[in-house]
């Protein structure tokens, strides 16, 4: 059926069709506020505005993706996180508001006024490492990612933001490719989901897999990723850490002997920053 050329009609049109989605409604809205480059409050005082042929055309081919659960981030190229948008692709996880806590816990343990040097550890689209250099115009942040194709995608979105000159982008498993440099903080939201764990299927079947899962508990990464993080840290450093829904008392075990260990949780009540301090 082809696609109203009104907007209210569209809307209608574009919910029934993701019916099979739970934001259904929302997700209707988000792609046509895309396609027509106009903001929510426009789509509901403006039911009567028409649609071009090729607007349709798009809202249509965007709406059959989502209906098979691929991502809305995906489809339209883009996600917002700490205030700035950010350029996503299959190639990379899509950022997440709980990622959020991580950012503010290295800013809340870094010096804003001196020149830090902070690593990114599986750097991803790059959300982290834009997002600090964005906030802290003195640090020196080195972003690791294994992935040559995600490392582009977070050069791109350093360019975009103003910032590529003051991150490094290094293709590394882990802190391989930097063993003995010194950094001040270490922080990282590795893959930490458990072989077998259910996933919802925009997770499950569009995000890359590669930076979700991680072992059988979901803790290898960060089994090899602590021991080096202290290698790395200057005595008196910071590690951070996301860690997935119950890995609290686990995360915790894997920092015997680090200083000052604490955890931040979301806004769900929900353990998602592991904070460490190397004491010696």
């Amino acid at each position: 059926m082809a696609t109203p050329d009104m907007i209210g009609a569209a809307l209608v049109h574009g919910a029934a069709q993701l019916s099979a989605v739970p934001t259904s409604r929302r997700d209707a809205e988000l792609l046509l506020m895309r396609v027509l480059d106009c903001d929510r409050a426009y789509l509901l005082t403006h039911p009567e505005a028409e649609l071009t042929a090729e607007q349709a055309a798009l809202y249509e081919d965007w709406l059959a993706r989502r209906a098979l659960h691929e991502p809305v981030q995906y489809i339209v190229g883009e996600q917002e996180f700490f205030g700035l948008k950010f350029r996503v692709t299959p190639d990379v996880l899509i950022p997440r508001p709980e990622t959020e806590h991580l950012v503010e816990a290295a800013l809340a343990r870094t010096d804003r006024e001196s020149a830090p040097r902070i690593a990114d550890i599986g750097t991803g689209s790059g959300a982290i490492a834009v997002a600090l250099a964005h906030a802290l115009p003195q640090a020196r942040i080195t972003a690791l990612d294994i992935s040559t194709a995600a490392l582009a995608v977070a050069q791109e979105n350093a360019e975009s933001h103003g910032v590529s000159d003051r991150i490094r982008f290094v293709e590394s498993d882990l802190l391989a490719a930097v063993a003995g440099e010194q950094f001040d903080v270490v922080v990282s939201n590795p893959p930490y989901v458990a072989e077998g764990e259910t996933l919802e299927p925009q997770v499950r079947d569009y995000e890359p897999a590669s930076a979700l899962f991680a072992g059988a508990e979901g803790l290898d990464v960060y089994k090899r990723l602590i021991p080096q993080a202290w290698a790395a840290l200057r005595p008196g450093g910071w590690l951070l850490l996301e860690i997935g829904h119950g890995q609290r008392d686990a995360s915790e075990r894997l920092l015997t002997g680090w200083g000052s260990v604490s955890f931040i949780a979301d806004l769900q009540g929900i353990p998602r920053v592991a904070c460490a301090q190397r004491t010696w």
